[in-house]
């Protein structure tokens, strides 16, 4: 019965700070867009890199020797 003197506040306080933690992130719109992230890595980019051929792979095809 003792122990409830100490437990009850540690609970309450507890609680406390689990709604003031869950208050600030509603505030700071953590939970403002769930699905976005999630679904953004599915879908493409829209302008794909392309891609240059170096110097040195277009010499070598413009010298390469024909053989008959």
């Amino acid at each position: 019965m003792e122990s409830l003197i100490i437990l009850i506040p540690i609970a309450v306080l507890l609680i406390a700070i689990a709604v003031r933690i869950f208050l600030w992130a509603v505030d700071n719109d953590q939970f403002d867009d769930m699905e976005g992230p999630a679904h953004s890595i599915l879908f493409d980019d829209d302008k794909p890199k392309a891609r240059r051929p170096s110097n040195k792979d277009s010499s070598e095809t413009a010298q390469a020797p024909k053989q008959s």
